[in-house]
């Protein structure tokens, strides 16, 4: 009986694991299972940290924006800040306040001057 040889087909599905295991370390760039479970593992953590980075960031905008304007005053919170922004109809997002509070305080302040 001659010999069968197998499709190419399981062989391209390990190769295109491996070029994205390559860069892990140990057994884990190495051997074909664990490959494939932490192929699964990053592509979860991957999904899952998007969603985290933007919590992550508003939470520093957030923070950055009530450093400075606590500075300006301890009776004026970043609450009210926000809600004299909306009152005013001044449409400026929490990244850009925030730019604006590391780079240019004064700037702020002039907002917060305008919108009390």
């Amino acid at each position: 009986m001659t010999r069968i040889k197998r499709g190419y087909i399981a062989r391209r599905r390990r190769t295109k694991m491996h070029f994205f295991a390559s860069s892990f370390r140990g057994a884990h760039s190495r051997l074909t299972r664990t490959m494939t479970q932490q192929e699964k593992r990053a592509l979860a953590s991957a999904h899952r940290d998007r969603d985290r980075q933007k919590r992550d960031f508003r939470r520093l905008w957030i923070t950055r924006i009530n450093a400075v304007i606590r500075e300006r005053g301890v009776s004026y919170s970043y609450s009210k800040f926000i809600h004299d922004l909306y009152k005013n109809q001044l449409l400026l997002n929490r990244k850009i306040l925030a730019q604006i509070a590391i780079s240019n305080r004064k700037c702020l302040y002039m907002i917060s001057n305008e919108i009390i």
